[in-house]
């Protein structure tokens, strides 16, 4: 079977399936977007719920909202942030039941799973 994305990579070579799946490689990130499944949702709210500071977290949703998976809302003094596309919420409804029928292979793996490096870098990156 062979998968053809609808977006070929750019002259610089790179691949936007990559990158999408690269921005929600982060766990922080991953947290959000599952959270901002739920509705609406300000920094200052996703900073109490995740305990990080509104700097950190103010960078994950500007990367998400980056990306066009996360958009906002302006009202008052307060930016209610939400998914910009319902689609998201199916690709991670997916990944759950591959995640299911894989069992513990993905946390083994010895590039991404954990005690990997990469698994390392990303939790030093997320703090």
């Amino acid at each position: 079977m062979t998968i053809e994305f609808a977006v070929a990579a750019d002259a610089c070579g790179h691949n936007p399936a990559a990158t999408l799946f690269h921005s929600l490689s982060d766990p922080t990130r991953l947290s959000i977007v599952k959270r901002m499944a739920g509705g609406e949702v300000r920094v200052s709210d996703l900073t109490g719920e995740l305990g990080l500071a509104q700097s950190t977290v103010s960078a994950h949703v500007a990367c998400l909202r980056e990306c066009g998976l996360v958009e906002g809302r302006v009202q008052g003094r307060s930016v209610y942030y939400s998914l910009s596309r319902p689609e998201l919420m199916n690709m991670l409804a997916q990944a759950e039941i591959l995640l299911a029928a894989t069992g513990n292979a993905v946390s083994l793996c010895p590039n991404y799973g954990t005690g990997s490096a990469g698994a390392s870098l990303t939790e030093e990156n997320s703090r």
